[in-house]
């Protein structure tokens, strides 16, 4: 069996990082995550990021340097972040509840989805050293 590979993108923007407020499953609803989604077979990860924050957020992007290790989800899937920079749009909650930018000091508050909490510390890394 093939794995299936989950993508979900660090979209930073100055100093603030934009997650995103699960709306389902019940089990992960109102928990904050990267928004992303899963690489469809002979797709790319870059090109599956950028379908996917298309069609989540409304939004354009580039994708940018892996950032943090691979989550194992379950045997057979696994999460994989990038950074991705906004090239058009203004990102809306399209698949969401809500959309919010946090700073770094304010990302181990979050309540986020467990598999995404093990980026917390690249996260806050990111966030405090910004690349032009």
């Amino acid at each position: 069996m093939d794995e299936q590979i989950v993508v979900a993108g660090a979209l930073i923007s100055g100093a603030a990082l934009l997650v995103a407020q699960r709306d389902r499953p019940a089990a992960l609803a109102g928990l904050w995550e990267l928004p992303g989604g899963k690489v469809a077979a002979g797709e790319s990860d870059a090109a599956a990021l950028v379908r996917e924050l298309r069609e989540e957020l409304g939004v354009e992007v580039t994708v940018g340097a892996r950032l943090g290790a691979d989550v194992a989800l379950s045997d057979a899937m696994t999460l994989r972040a990038y950074r991705v920079s906004l090239t058009a749009g203004s990102p809306q909650p399209h698949d969401h509840r809500a959309l919010r930018w946090v700073r770094a000091d304010e990302l181990d508050g979050l309540a986020w989805v467990p598999a995404d909490r093990a980026w917390v510390a690249d996260l806050a890394s990111a966030l405090r050293s910004p690349r032009p």
